[in-house]
């Protein structure tokens, strides 16, 4: 799914679109399974008839939606996007949350992983702006690539009046 083109400037387009790596739904779907089976188990176990077959079928209905759905919903609304001017950021369903980063306010950017996550490929990259305190943005899947992507979209700056081998404050070009 690309991010809405109606909420980049004119001349900005999306570099990179992620959503937080598959292994964020690993929990929640588990849980899925397991109420389902404790669900059926219990229906199958129990002789009270119909009542109880609705009461077990509406609890296990709230606690799928709880421990499934709003975990599968959150995972589809966080974005992590690149463009061709900034990081963004957004997460939430009911309650929104955006962040924006320009380009020129990144100072540096790495990345963490574990052994888990080095197997599955994915890691919390790790950005540092000029003025506050560096931003995790944790289960980035392929965050090596990401890492890469995002350091040459910051230096390959076109606007830059630096230059490959040109060396800063010799007066050669």
């Amino acid at each position: 799914m690309a991010y809405p083109d109606d909420l980049l400037s004119p001349s900005e387009h999306v570099v990179l679109h992620k959503h937080p790596h598959w292994k964020t739904l690993v929990v929640p779907v588990l849980a899925l399974v397991l109420v389902v089976a404790a669900a059926v188990t219990l229906a199958v176990l129990t002789d009270w008839g119909q009542v109880a077959w609705l009461v077990i079928g509406v609890l296990a209905l709230a606690v799928v939606v709880w421990l499934t759905l709003v975990p599968v919903v959150r995972w589809r609304t966080t974005h992590f996007i690149v463009t061709s001017d900034r990081v963004m950021y957004r997460e939430g369903v009911l309650k929104r949350t955006g962040l924006d980063i320009p380009h020129d306010r990144i100072s540096s950017v790495r990345f963490e992983q574990s052994l888990p996550d080095r197997v599955l490929g994915c890691g919390t990259l790790i950005v540092e702006s000029s003025s506050d305190e560096p931003l995790e943005f944790d289960d980035i899947p392929g965050v090596e690539k990401v890492h890469s992507l995002l350091y040459r979209e910051i230096n390959d700056n076109p606007d830059d009046d630096h230059q490959p081998g040109e060396r800063v404050g010799d007066g050669r070009a």
